[in-house]
């Protein structure tokens, strides 16, 4: 029999809070596939600077952790709706701020990283509490995997409709156009939360207890050291790609189909992963995975082409799966068995936050430094290279942790 206010698909039960969890975190997701791969080449387009780009994504890694710490206080003293709500805020602020500076966006770069990094923390923050309290374990699964399919739908979509919509109309135009749209999207997000359940919160913040537990807990240490090797990559190659895209094509529709082919290998990839990659084999996944990334950064550092940055997306499209399935499992397992894990779970996510994107603030940092001292085209291969393997580190601290039923 049916419960009531439950949906039901197959044999799974679909709360009213669950579907609207999806479909916000499908809004998001297409909001983000529409613009995110295109904000960069934006700013570039009125700098023509690397540098100025690296303050910009600077701001956001240094401002998104500081925000978790923050926005995790208040998700233990007040709902976590009204978080999730001052996430999509700042995010609809940041656009709006986009759009109202149009031409002169360059000339607010640290302002528009400091409103991401702000919409960025309150949302994640909010959206991981928010799925762990709405789903069961009998529903969670579903969860992921139904999500995982809108993010790779808007991955595949979004990308390729911004870039037509860019090539298609003069100056920026076409860039006023998909930002209007990601706003419209966040809107609507918005509304769909006001539909959800209230869900009051209550509990003292032991965020620096969670700190120092990484001197008690070998497991937990080796996880946020390797969330930090994981930052190094995703520090620079998180903008400079995009932008060398578009610099070795000159086209926005290039840059729509370099991101259309990522995710739809991702969408392949993350399916066979999430099913043939057993718990005895998570190790070898992340190595192999963390090589074969590591790999990829030779087929862009010798000679610049658009065929081989379509060969290096197919390809790093492939090895991430490979290595973030078992990573990310494993990482929920050691925090699963940590100190007072159901009630401290908050404090552990901020924490790996904070390393994550201490990762990537140092991978800035680092750039922003070789590039003031070097040419930029002397030094690129050499960051690439270094700071490229940094997901083939993790490897090196997630062999040491033992977690039960997990073997290498």
């Amino acid at each position: 029999m049916k419960k009531k206010n439950h949906k039901w698909f197959g044999n799974v039960v679909l709360t009213k809070d669950l579907v609207l969890l999806l479909l916000i975190g499908g809004l998001y997701s297409l909001s983000l596939a529409l613009s995110n791969t295109f904000v960069n080449v934006f700013l570039w387009k009125q700098t023509g600077e690397f540098f100025q780009l690296g303050l910009y994504n600077l701001m956001i890694v240094v401002i998104q952790p500081l925000t978790f710490i923050l926005s995790g206080r208040i998700a233990k003293k007040v709902d976590r709706i009204i978080v999730l709500r001052i996430g999509v805020v700042f995010l609809s602020i940041y656009y709006i701020s986009v759009l109202w500076s149009g031409e002169n966006a360059a000339n607010i770069l640290l302002l528009l990283g400091a409103l991401l990094g702000i919409g960025y923390g309150f949302y994640w923050l909010a959206y991981n509490v928010l799925t762990f309290e709405i789903t069961e374990p009998e529903n969670r699964d579903f969860f992921n995997g139904f999500l995982g399919i809108l993010n790779s739908i808007g991955g595949m979509v979004g990308p390729i409709l911004a870039g037509f919509i860019i090539s298609h109309f003069e100056a920026f135009t076409g860039y006023s156009i998909i930002f209007t749209i990601s706003l419209l999207l966040f809107a609507a997000a918005s509304i769909l939360s006001f539909f959800m359940k209230r869900r009051p919160a209550s509990g003292n913040y032991f965020f620096i207890r969670i700190l120092k537990e990484r001197k008690k807990d070998g497991n937990w240490k080796n996880i946020t050291n390797a969330n930090l090797v994981q930052g190094l990559r995703e520090g620079i190659f998180a903008f400079v790609i995009n932008v060398y895209v578009y610099i070795s094509t000159g086209s926005e529709m290039a840059l729509g189909t370099f991101a259309f082919i990522n995710s739809l290998v991702a969408f392949i990839t993350y399916y066979l992963a999430s099913r043939f990659i057993k718990k005895q084999h998570r190790k070898r996944a992340i190595l192999f995975g963390g090589l074969l990334l590591f790999a990829t950064v030779f087929l862009i550092i010798f000679h610049v082409s658009y065929p081989l940055f379509l060969i290096y997306s197919a390809t790093i499209a492939f090895a991430y799966p490979i290595i973030l399935v078992p990573f990310i499992s494993t990482s929920y397992d050691v925090i699963g068995q940590g100190w007072r894990a159901a009630d401290m779970r908050i404090e552990y996510v901020v924490v790996r936050e904070l390393y994550l994107n201490a990762g990537r603030a140092i991978s800035i940092i680092v750039f922003l430094v070789a590039i003031t001292l070097f040419p930029v085209k002397t030094v690129m291969p050499y960051l690439l290279t270094i700071l490229g393997s940094g997901y083939l580190l993790i490897y090196v601290f997630v062999r040491n942790i033992n977690v039960k039923g997990v073997q290498s």
